[in-house]
């Protein structure tokens, strides 16, 4: 029936575990939970534990192998036919969580993605900036996320049928730089695999602080440039890299290129203060986009 994959990298899986055990013993559903993690260092003597729990494993890779390739390997050892994906660092909002997952289950489902939501209260400063834009542009209404199903789509709440997954996968070539989860739902929509949007949401725990989650996004800005330059994605699919293109042929982006060596301090000033904008937030992304397609051709 069930098999529930969790990559962890450095943290404490074993109280979603446990949550994640007790609501799927009361279902009278064949079930396992897997996780693995991913050549990390730390909380692996609590995460061991796992392997005591009925159902329930943990394996440990011995060197890092990237996000792509570590939720392919869950894949494999998965037995059941349907695999829910869940990020260590979130947890179920509900404990109807998994009930509400089989229960959506129909002969034409697919993919089902249930959303994330965020703490509500605000966390201390230097975390401000990750909870801001989580809360803003992540989590989403269903009639939100309808409106654009493949990218609202998200790798960290997500149910596929393992036949569906083996036709597409996880990308295992490229940068372990971010945007695995835009090149999965670009391959879903290609493939005109249908995404069905529920309300069933997993609370996303592991806030970044501010300046990790900037080196972060200019991670992922790397990674997205990577896809277009592999011809992986299309210039349009995601806004950053359709509005940047637009820019970038109209010659005009050695403007942003001049604003942002001006300003990139004040910037990031704001972004790293009490009151991030968002609006600063995207303006230096589309920035650095530019910053990136100049550095190609020097």
């Amino acid at each position: 029936m069930l098999s529930v994959l969790i990559p962890t990298y450095n943290y404490n899986v074993y109280p979603l575990v446990i949550a994640l055990k007790s609501q799927a013993d009361v279902l009278d559903i064949a079930y396992e939970i897997l996780v693995l993690d991913d050549g990390g260092s730390l909380y692996l003597e609590e995460n061991r534990k796992i392997n005591d729990l009925e159902n329930c494993f943990f394996f440990e890779n011995k060197i890092n192998s990237g996000r792509s390739k570590v939720r392919n390997s869950l894949s494999s050892r998965a037995k059941f036919n349907w695999l829910l994906f869940l990020d260590s660092d979130t947890f179920p909002k509900n404990s109807d969580f998994i009930r509400k997952y089989i229960q959506h289950i129909s002969p034409k489902t697919e993919v089902i993605y249930g959303g994330i939501e965020y703490q509500k209260e605000e966390p201390e400063k230097n975390k401000l900036l990750r909870w801001v834009y989580g809360k803003k542009r992540e989590t989403l209404s269903v009639k939100k996320r309808n409106k654009n199903k493949y990218l609202t789509f998200l790798t960290l709440n997500f149910l596929i049928k393992k036949s569906v997954f083996n036709s597409v996968k996880f990308n295992e070539n490229i940068p372990n730089l971010r945007h695995e989860d835009t090149l999965f739902s670009y391959d879903l929509y290609q493939n005109n695999i249908p995404i069905n949007h529920i309300k069933n949401v997993v609370i996303h725990l592991g806030l970044d602080d501010n300046m990790v989650f900037l080196k972060k996004s200019k991670e992922s800005i790397e990674g997205l440039f990577f896809l277009l330059n592999k011809n992986l994605i299309d210039n349009n699919y995601v806004k950053l890299s359709k509005y940047g293109s637009i820019i970038i042929n109209l010659h005009l982006s050695f403007l942003l290129i001049f604003f942002f060596k001006i300003f990139e301090v004040k910037i990031e000033r704001n972004l790293l203060s009490k009151k991030p904008n968002l609006f600063l937030f995207d303006f230096y992304r589309l920035c650095y986009f530019c910053l990136l397609n100049q550095k190609r051709h020097v």
